[in-house]
């Protein structure tokens, strides 16, 4: 949107809060205040307006507001800018070229739920570009008095914080976020109480995707179907896919969703040097492989992709061509599971380890099929046993490449090498 205002008003700075206002930009929070608004009446719009969590859980926006108390006392909103899903890579452009939307989002929906406060929780490694690009467009929002105390010259006061966490996987678990903004270890609480009821500091709080946020202005400006019929057949609105692995466009395409996957892979420039789709990671590095021979006849929405066996999750669309050595992608990734365990919970502690090793095991020429059928054991039990989702985020890619590509693994144990090489 911001790209698309910056050519049209020969504006040079598409994160500028003028870049922002001559696309309409807070239009929707100004209505809001002069016309107050009622609570009940934004969480009924972004509830019929289908708008889906955009981080993973897919969960709908509306329906998770509605969770939170209504008697009054101090509530918080958390901003999830904690993307650190390997594969994922939207919601930096999104803090990087569009910031004014996340505030107005954040701003909308603090309002909805009755938060006085918001924070916005960056990525450790967001510190040198979108952290200052969020920074100055609080100071501008704040000097066009749209945050902070008595807005727009009403009663309403919101005020918006910037933090910088340090890089943990862990801590885009929403509750341990929150635990680290509360200057704590980073780890997952145990649910419920579930944060809408006992959140930040134990008051009522909602956590929400950038992305998620920076949806919400557009939609309280338009009808109440306008969002739902930009997705395709019985899907409901758009979706940000980030396209990377062996494709000659890599990048971040916002499509509606129920978009055909092929259609989605022509937009990144289809497979690298015209090579063979192998295999598709759908939505970040934890949900399971599909095989490219499955994927080019999917849709992507979340309802096609479950019944593909896999799940829609960050829209991470890590795509592989006919060269890529499974057992090596899969060896990675648990590394990666491995590391980024906050280790509270004994299957996830031990078994992210457990399959580490066997998979390294196999990769060094001296696995056996009887490891093979360990690691699915291994996954099973981790699979559904952890307070959070981290463990089935390890558990998920395993069981899948060994269902998908058991042959590869077989021929790795069998001849010591890949079946590509």
């Amino acid at each position: 949107m911001t790209k698309l205002c910056t050519e049209t008003f020969g504006l040079s700075n598409p994160a500028s809060i003028e870049t922002y206002i001559k696309c309409e930009g807070y239009k929707a929070w100004r209505n809001i205040v002069s016309n107050n608004t009622s609570k009940s009446e934004i969480i009924n719009k972004i509830k019929n307006s289908g708008l889906r969590g955009k981080g993973g859980a897919g969960f709908l926006t509306g329906l998770k507001w509605s969770f939170i108390p209504l008697q009054s006392g101090q509530k918080y909103l958390v901003c999830n800018s904690d993307e650190s899903e390997p594969g994922t890579c939207k919601d930096r452009d999104i803090l990087r070229y569009n910031p004014h939307a996340v505030i107005e989002g954040m701003l909308i929906a603090s309002y909805a739920i009755g938060a006085s406060v918001a924070y916005n929780y960056l990525r450790g490694e967001f510190i040198e570009e979108q952290r200052k690009v969020f920074l100055g467009a609080l100071d501008e929002a704040l000097k066009h008095n749209l945050i902070g105390k008595n807005i727009l010259s009403s009663k309403i006061s919101i005020d918006v914080h910037c933090l910088l966490g340090a890089g943990a996987y862990i801590v885009g678990e929403e509750t341990a976020m929150l635990e680290s903004i509360e200057g704590k270890r980073g780890m997952p609480r145990t649910k419920p109480p579930f944060p809408a009821i006992k959140g930040l500091y134990g008051k009522p709080t909602i956590i929400n995707n950038t992305e998620t946020l920076a949806s919400i202005p557009k939609i309280m400006l338009n009808k109440d179907d306008w969002y739902k019929d930009i997705g395709l057949d019985s899907s409901e609105g758009m979706k940000i896919f980030c396209m990377s692995g062996h494709v000659n466009k890599p990048g971040n395409y916002e499509i509606p969703l129920g978009t055909k996957f092929s259609t989605l892979l022509d937009m990144a420039g289809g497979v690298r040097d015209e090579g063979k789709l192998k295999a598709v990671i759908p939505g970040g590095s934890s949900v399971p492989v599909i095989k490219g021979s499955v994927m080019l006849d999917l849709k992507m929405d979340y309802d096609s992709i479950s019944k593909a066996g896999s799940m829609l999750g960050s829209g991470g669309v890590i795509v592989m061509d006919d060269s890529t050595c499974m057992v090596s992608v899969l060896h990675r990734i648990s590394r990666f599971y491995y590391e980024e365990s906050c280790g509270q919970c004994t299957p996830c502690r031990e078994g992210t380890g457990w399959l580490h090793r066997i998979l390294t095991n196999v990769l060094s020429g001296h696995g056996s099929v009887d490891d093979l059928n360990q690691l699915d054991r291994i996954a099973n039990q981790i699979e559904g046993h952890c307070i959070c989702a981290l463990g089935d985020a390890a558990a998920m890619p395993v069981r899948s490449f060994l269902k998908n590509f058991w042959d590869e693994f077989e021929f790795y144990v069998d001849k010591k090498k890949s079946l590509v090489s």
